[in-house]
């Protein structure tokens, strides 16, 4: 028997479809989605708790005319299926692949890059009011959920499009990640009754009627508001200048439908409050939607997944680190924005609750809340992904470093992280941290190094980093060897002749092979700030070529340090800088994608090779 799937392949096909379709066509979208991700691995919770509201929105909305922007851009998958990329679902997050998230480079209906959070509201007003003077302007729909709207830029756009009456339908995808009102008749009645023709139309012929007497009406309308708050959480949204709709069951395609055929027809800025289960429709994800939310490919009969899923040798090591010193210091506090399970604080909240705060989607908010603890005496630990570090740059400056706060940065994800593509990638991170004055910059080149370099930047009375990227391990150690390390002091690794490899963090690892191959000197920086400057004056004495070498972008990074101290000193050398290209990379596998760009081994190899024979 042919699915109806089969038949649908944009979202015009969609539209030919009878309404009492639609719930067939979503059951076999999620069986498809399953199938799909078991084979790929990928994200997976939040993408089948959004099936029915991403169907509504390309059945009520004339896409790609209409404009819909996604926020949370991995809750897409049901998107990029209804968009022409069905049959390609299985190379989500693969070498060439289908991207993570929506990509504007892959398709028309993939109307914004989105890969981080809070963002689209933004994007949406700013379509809106580009927009505002057309002639049979789009619609424009933000799409919000999964917890970005904690995000203080997801407020601060709800406050500018309220206030200036942007003509956008803002969508929350509520799935218990925040605010959580119980859906049941009650709400679904009164949404239904408030978002109809009828109901706007009386509506605002009364307050019209009222125009005369101003007082009056602005009694009216707060007690309006406060009345509907007493069934409703809107009472905020209201203020805000949106009008408010909800909740309604997200999983209920007729009632979506409907409400947003209503809501079509209105102008100025909505808000409508869809409440969905993260996993649902599959029993393994619907128990634990939290380990599920982004998962490696497994048995989509049984849910267990395939091979080994621990691949964090240094998220491990931060973890049994942070636990062990907790025990021993009382002022030490973990922070982080949403972040406490893949930055490996599980263990620690459990053990200290007290201690540990989750800030939500918020790396603002992290940052500077970290600062007020240590402006009163404690020693806040801030466990974040690099790319998420970028969000809170000033607070990093202004906060942080401008008054020398003792807080320590652990960095996740840095360099590259694979599958997650560029939106992700910890690319630039020793770029902008090391021209932050007072800040240490370190980065550990196995977990030997990682474990004492957590001790050094907790032990300094300053700010102060520790980065590496999310992979394995290099010497199996579990780091609990570790001896002290002196701030700004590099070791060498391998001596040799003529020719000095300075590697930083997992690169010294890649870089062993071209050191025996050539017999050059290997250095492990350690540091990219302060740099080890008594061994570079040595190491020019008696060598002519030097390589650095980072998975960081090779403008402003390690490289371009060790360049500016040479030139200062005025030190004469044959200098090569290896690193990350000027340009965003793609998503893959990390050792695709470092092979790619010649920081495998071989390429290593063969870039230095080149070098000294040029």
């Amino acid at each position: 028997m042919k699915k109806i799937l089969d038949s649908i392949d944009f979202p015009a096909d969609l539209r030919k479809l009878p309404k009492v379709k639609l719930p067939e066509l979503c059951e076999e979208i999620r069986t498809y989605l399953i199938e799909s991700v078991a084979q790929s691995g990928g994200h997976f919770g939040s993408n089948l708790g959004v099936i029915e509201l991403t169907v509504a929105l390309h059945y009520v909305f004339d896409t790609p005319k209409d404009l819909v922007v996604w926020d949370v851009g991995h809750q897409a998958y049901a998107h990029k299926i209804l968009t022409g990329r069905k049959k390609q679902l299985h190379t989500i997050r693969k070498k060439g692949g289908l991207a993570p998230f929506p990509r504007r480079e892959e398709s028309e209906y993939d109307t914004s890059n989105m890969g981080h959070t809070s963002t689209s509201i933004s994007l949406a007003t700013g379509m809106a009011v580009a927009n505002r003077n057309k002639k049979n302007a789009p619609c424009v729909v933000a799409l919000i959920g999964d917890g970005a709207l904690g995000g203080g830029m997801a407020f601060e756009a709800l406050n500018h499009a309220g206030d200036i009456k942007a003509d956008i339908l803002v969508v929350l995808n509520d799935n218990k990640m925040s605010i959580s009102p119980n859906v049941g008749g009650m709400e679904k009645y009164l949404t239904r009754l408030i978002s109809s023709p009828a109901y706007v139309n009386l509506r605002d012929k009364g307050l019209e009627a009222l125009k005369n007497m101003p007082t009056v009406q602005k009694l009216v309308h707060r007690a309006g508001i406060q009345a509907r708050g007493v069934i409703t959480p809107g009472t905020l949204f209201e203020e805000l200048g949106f009008k408010y709709y909800g909740p309604i069951d997200g999983h209920d395609t007729e009632t979506l439908v409907e409400v947003m055929e209503n809501l079509k027809k209105l102008k100025g800025p909505r808000f409508l409050h869809v409440i969905t289960k993260k996993g649902k429709g599959y029993a393994p994800a619907e128990k634990d939607a939290f380990s599920l939310h982004a998962t490696i490919p497994f048995d989509p009969v049984t849910g267990k997944k395939n091979g080994s899923v621990k691949d964090i040798a240094y998220t491990d090591v931060f973890a049994n680190w942070i636990c062990e010193k907790a025990k021993k210091d009382f002022s030490l506090h973990a922070v982080t924005p949403a972040m406490g399970s893949g930055s490996g604080l599980i263990s620690f909240s459990e053990k200290f609750p007290k201690r540990y705060h989750d800030v939500g989607i918020a790396e603002q908010h992290a940052l500077t809340f970290a600062a007020g603890l240590a402006l009163v005496g404690k020693k806040p630990v801030i466990a974040i992904y690099s790319s998420f570090l970028q969000r809170a740059y000033d607070q990093l400056i202004h906060d942080i470093a401008l008054q020398n706060l003792d807080v320590l940065l652990v960095i996740d994800r840095a360099g590259i992280v694979g599958p997650d593509g560029a939106t992700h990638a910890g690319s630039f991170d020793l770029s902008f941290l090391r021209v932050v004055p007072n800040m240490i910059v370190m980065a550990p080149s196995d977990e030997h190094e990682c474990y004492a370099m957590l001790e050094v930047g907790y032990n300094h009375p300053g700010p102060a980093s520790v980065r590496y990227p999310k992979g394995a391990n290099l010497c199996g150690c579990g780091g609990k060897k570790s001896q002290p390390i002196e701030i700004g002091k590099a070791r060498i690794v391998r001596e040799g002749k003529n020719m000095a490899i300075l590697a930083f963090g997992t690169m010294v690892g890649r870089s062993r092979k071209a050191a025996e191959v050539l017999d050059g000197t290997l250095v492990d920086m350690r540091f990219a700030k302060p740099l080890d400057e008594k061994l570079l004056r040595e190491l020019a004495k008696s060598h002519e070529y030097f390589v650095t070498i980072e998975d960081n972008v090779v403008m402003g990074g390690v490289g371009s340090a060790v360049n500016e101290f040479f030139a200062k000193a005025n030190l004469s050398v044959k200098l090569k800088n290896l690193g990350l290209p000027d340009k965003f990379l793609p998503h893959g596998l990390r050792g695709e994608i470092l092979a790619e760009v010649g920081l495998d081994e071989e390429g290593i190899l063969e870039a230095i090779s080149e070098f000294i024979k040029e």
